[in-house]
């Protein structure tokens, strides 16, 4: 029986994050792909086809994830594949009391940064299962 590990995508800029979430998952058995912008996510996202999206709001541009959630949803290929939303928006804009609609920003799961990496990786495995 071939082994077939969950394939995680990272699109944040805050490479800091993205190293420590990266070795997080891994060393829970996940892989893990990322990109650093929305453009470069979308086009890994439909070439890799991941298991499951963790994405950032606040980017180059403040609403850049928004707008990336939204082009991944128009994509075929990326319909199905779930998406996490990790954000310091309310930490960096607390006057921001409107909780993300799903309707609109079509994602599955919002969590706050910092995140706790334990409850990322349950939230994770409950959406996914677990790695091979």
């Amino acid at each position: 029986m071939t082994r077939v590990e969950k394939r995680i995508l990272i699109v944040d800029d805050d490479r800091d994050f993205v190293e420590a979430t990266q070795a997080f998952l891994e060393a829970n058995g996940f892989t893990v792909l990322k990109a650093h912008n929305g453009k470069d996510g979308v086009k890994l996202a439909k070439m890799e086809r991941p298991d499951l999206i963790l994405m950032d709001i606040m980017m180059d541009e403040r609403t850049e994830g928004f707008f990336t959630i939204q082009e991944m949803r128009r994509q075929e290929e990326l319909k199905g594949v779930p998406i996490f939303v990790i954000s310091s928006l309310y930490t960096e804009m607390p006057d921001f009391d409107n909780p993300p609609d799903r309707a609109w920003l079509a994602h599955d799961e919002f969590l706050a940064k910092p995140v706790d990496m334990v409850q990322l990786v349950e939230k994770i495995r409950q959406r996914i299962g677990q790695p091979a």
